[in-house]
């Protein structure tokens, strides 16, 4: 596609030679990815692109804006009455109904995002998060605990491991059963491997079995906000269904959407950070060594660069609500302007030696729980939280733990480890 134009009110538009919209380029692994976002960065920190490729559902519009410069993003990220994000968040877009809510207040502008954010704000809060700290390095030893029990030290840690402990912990902080966990586990996996490219006899498969697991999810948290309104505790459930602002409550309908994004947002990112930050310390054990010598005053630091280096969360759109300036360029209401995480955490300009896995750096001031404003991820410390209790148990239980070779998989959005391979002296 590279030279192709693109009609605008003014006449022509060129597309920028670098691809960042075909399969191929998300194909590709990170390093390989970061060639394209370095030129950009350097030479065209806002360029315009078409839309991605392959995807069945059809896009408005004829392009998007990308956005690869730290700078940028964070002006993006906090602007929020002009790139607005009621019109779709994804880079590429999911079928209408298919996971109905399932963004919820991510594809929310303001009054109502406003709303909803100060109703639920009290759940994800650092105090908030401090009082789970027991709960998830409990969790944490049971999962490694499991992986422990492999009697021939081996094990894919995606499925032992990453795939478990985030699920396991969103489980029991909203509140849902011990018997029921692995029926959410399995929901929240199809709904993350689902892809919107139904032209596949696969990619029909995966999405009818995401469209199930939302479902399936939907119903779960209905049941379950009914059953906190009649018997409180002290989970995220029954802060949800009592939080009050002014005189008003969150509906049931908001109170499932935010329980399915919780599910899909805050487990995929996390067992995939869980992943990366694995294979980094494998692949680098002079930051391994560095880590151990005071795992635990060393960890906060070593949880900030797996965020950034690993950068699961790879893009995030918003649109113009109005004609503005960017980066040297006028964006019209309406276009798409795309936010590339990954590139914004490799700006050179912002963190020395951005291609070197540091677990001292600070500051850091990385953007994978995005660049500020009103859309800043709310569980970012349940996030945090988790990756300090699971690193520090593996870490202690299974010291000499290693990783294989991964097995990727392509999306624009996450950075995926489908499997990886791993093996220890089993205990």
């Amino acid at each position: 596609m590279l030279g192709d134009r693109c009609p605008t009110a003014e006449g022509e538009r060129p597309y920028d030679p670098v691809d960042l919209s075909s399969r191929a380029f998300w194909s590709r692994t990170a390093a390989q990815r970061e060639q394209s976002y370095a030129v950009l960065r350097e030479e065209r920190p806002v360029s315009w692109h078409p839309p991605v490729e392959g995807v069945s559902v059809p896009r408005e519009g004829d392009g998007f804006w990308a956005v690869v410069r730290h700078e940028d993003i964070v002006t993006v990220s906090r602007q929020n009455k002009v790139f607005i994000a009621g019109a779709g968040v994804l880079f590429e877009d999911i079928p209408e109904g298919g996971f109905d809510g399932s963004l919820s207040i991510l594809a929310m502008d303001h009054p109502r995002h406003t709303k909803l954010r100060r109703l639920i704000s009290s759940a994800f809060t650092l105090k908030s998060v401090a009082r789970l700290k027991g709960i998830m390095e409990a969790l944490a030893g049971e999962v490694v605990d499991e992986l422990a029990a492999c009697s021939e030290g081996r094990a894919d840690f995606v499925e032992k491991c990453s795939s478990l402990f985030p699920m396991r912990v969103i489980s029991e902080t909203v509140g849902i059963s011990g018997d029921r966990r692995d029926d959410v586990v399995a929901a929240a996996i199809a709904l993350v491997a689902a892809t919107p490219d139904t032209t596949t006899e696969d990619g029909f498969a995966l999405m009818k079995a995401a469209v199930e697991g939302n479902r399936f999810l939907r119903d779960m948290a209905l049941d379950l906000a009914a059953r906190r309104r009649a018997h409180p505790t002290d989970d995220i459930m029954t802060v949800l269904v009592q939080a009050e602002s002014e005189g008003e409550r969150l509906t049931d309908t908001e109170i499932v959407d935010l329980f399915v994004l919780l599910c899909i947002a805050g487990y995929d990112s996390t067992r995939q950070t869980i992943n990366h930050g694995l294979k980094l310390l494998t692949d680098l054990p002079e930051q391994r060594d560095w880590l151990m010598e005071d795992l635990e005053g060393r960890m906060g630091s070593a949880v900030e660069e797996i965020l950034r280096y690993a950068t699961p969360v790879m893009t995030f759109r918003r649109t113009a609500a109005i004609d503005t300036e960017l980066g040297g360029q006028t964006v019209k209401a309406g276009e798409k302007v795309v936010m590339f995480y990954a590139s914004g955490n490799r700006d050179g300009s912002v963190f020395p030696d951005p291609g070197r896995f540091d677990l001292s750096r600070d500051p850091n001031p990385h953007l994978t729980f995005g660049g500020g404003g009103a859309h800043f991820c709310l569980a970012a410390q349940l996030a945090r939280g988790q990756l300090r209790a699971l690193f520090g148990t593996l870490l202690r239980r299974l010291p000499d733990i290693e990783a294989g070779e991964p097995e990727y998989k392509s999306n624009s959005s996450i950075d995926g480890i489908r499997r990886l391979p791993c093996r220890f002296t089993p205990q």
